[in-house]
């Protein structure tokens, strides 16, 4: 379920990335693909890019502990399935 999620987030987020990027004059395929693979953190980076910093690095910083945070859970998690 949380794969499904996360896919179709990223879906979206390419797919605005595309549309806006071509109104802006970027190239729309470009910030399209890298918005489909890495998702948000490509999202606050468009942002900064196109004049919008504040609200960019908001999702930037977000999206960077969102990945600590998960990676901190992953290692955790693995390491208690060893134990038991």
């Amino acid at each position: 379920m949380e794969f499904s999620l996360s896919f179709i987030i990223n879906i979206i987020i390419a797919v605005y990335l595309f549309v806006d990027a071509r109104k802006r004059g970027k190239n729309p395929w470009l910030w399209g693909i890298l918005g489909l693979i890495f998702g948000a953190i490509v999202l606050g980076i468009y942002f900064i890019q196109t004049g919008r910093k504040g609200l960019g690095w908001v999702i930037v910083i977000l999206s960077i502990l969102w990945f600590i945070l998960a990676l901190v859970l992953g290692i955790v998690g693995a390491l208690f399935g060893l134990l038991v």
